[in-house]
């Protein structure tokens, strides 16, 4: 079976991938990262009256000039109502605080001197300046954040800037993850002869509590068929997504591909990637399986090149964050693969730019590289890299989020 492209894989993928239809209201502090269900639109404007942008005195500027004296007719702190501003004075007004009917500009303290009688203006401002009109952040009707929009901390401000204090969002991914392998033993416990620690079920549900899903872990499933049909059929039961590591190969001891043939179907196996050439996609019982390599960093990979993507059209999210840069290699790669590579690399500043370091150990079983690295350079099928030529990188924290 030939294998497929990333790009083929990731359009496959998403063809089959409905958005979560379910949402919830919940409370503006826990609204993090949360996905809109609905456009919002403003009903207040915010400012919602004109305010002072200085501290400084509120005054008519076509009743005066420069060297006038004014009498202080009010103090106006932020938070306190303005009276209307008496002909020919000056109202004292702090940052924020409702500039009075009258006034149309702002004097800031630093051009005005106390002298007795009122306030010397040094300097006398222009019709405007320094006042803050009603609506200059948001005026009513205007939409604010839309629908699929990924709540981040200046959102959730502009919000509570309304007076809203909860929201509607898309419920939460539900995914099962099913890490396989008699091997694997969970941290904590000792290990036994030709065994090793479960490191991927942490990894990636970690990965996937930071895409913003709740994870259900299938961490003791016996390495066999039968053990590992009865897990999927109960993870279909419970789930939005099934995601497994581990047992999508073509060993004999691989059961979890064969499991899923026969409760539901594959419809694509196994990448032009590397690492990551192992990974399976199909359905049981229309709940959509991803299955990723056991190797760490193969499972790593894939999971940021081929689980994000599904994900982010699961959850209803409608831009990505993707961010892929152009840097310098400070390496060199003369491996011409017949597959796309993904190295994990290092982004250091040198000289006012960024070079991208690799890590020696490429290992699709070695998971430092991916633990010391800040991102993925990619190796388009057939290259090879010479250190200075510009590389293709796709950074870690866009990737994470």
């Amino acid at each position: 079976m030939a294998l497929t492209p990333l790009v083929d894989a990731i359009d496959h993928i998403l063809g089959q991938i409905s958005a979560i239809s379910k949402t919830e209201t919940i409370g503006l502090s826990d609204a993090l990262g949360r996905v809109m269900a609905h456009d919002f639109f403003a009903t207040m404007q915010v400012p919602p009256m004109d305010n002072s942008a200085m501290d400084g005195y509120a005054l008519d500027v076509e009743s005066m000039a420069d060297g006038d004296v004014l009498a202080v007719s009010q103090r106006i702190p932020a938070g306190a109502v303005a009276q209307a501003l008496q002909p020919g004075t000056a109202a004292r007004i702090f940052t924020g605080a409702e500039v009075p009917a009258g006034a149309n500009a702002v004097v800031m303290q630093e051009n005005t001197e106390v002298v007795e009688g009122g306030v010397k203006i040094l300097i006398c401002p222009r019709h405007g300046d320094n006042i803050r009109l009603a609506g200059n952040d948001i005026d009513i009707g205007q939409c604010i954040v839309t629908a699929g929009q990924r709540l981040r901390a200046q959102d959730i401000g502009l919000l509570a800037s309304l007076g809203v204090a909860q929201v509607e969002v898309v419920a939460k991914p539900n995914v099962a993850l099913l890490c396989t392998g008699d091997e694997l033993v969970e941290p904590g416990d000792p290990l036994g002869p030709g065994q090793i620690y479960n490191s991927n079920q942490y990894m990636l549900a970690s990965l996937l509590k930071g895409w913003g899903c709740e994870v259900e872990t299938f961490a003791s499933v016996e390495d066999d068929l039968e053990s590992v049909k009865t897990a999927l059929s109960h993870a279909s039961r419970l789930c939005d997504l099934i995601i497994s590591s581990g047992g999508v190969s073509v060993g004999e001891e691989d059961h979890v591909r064969a499991a899923v043939e026969e409760l539901g179907h594959l419809s694509m196996w196994r990448l032009a990637i590397k690492p990551g050439k192992p990974v399976a996609f199909g359905a049981i019982a229309d709940i959509p399986f991803l299955g990723l390599p056991g190797n760490p960093s193969s499972s790593f990979v894939t999971a940021l090149l081929v689980a994000r993507p599904l994900l982010i059209k699961l959850a209803g999210l409608q831009n990505d964050s993707l961010l892929e840069i152009s840097v310098t290699a400070d390496f060199d790669w003369p491996h011409a693969g017949s597959r796309e590579e993904y190295l994990r690399v290092k982004l250091i500043r040198h000289e006012g730019e960024f070079r991208a370091s690799a890590y020696d150990n490429q290992s699709s079983g070695a998971l430092m590289a991916a633990s010391w690295g800040n991102a993925l350079a990619r190796i388009p099928i057939g290259s090879t890299v010479t250190k200075g030529d510009s590389v293709k990188v796709l950074l870690f924290d866009s990737l994470f989020s």
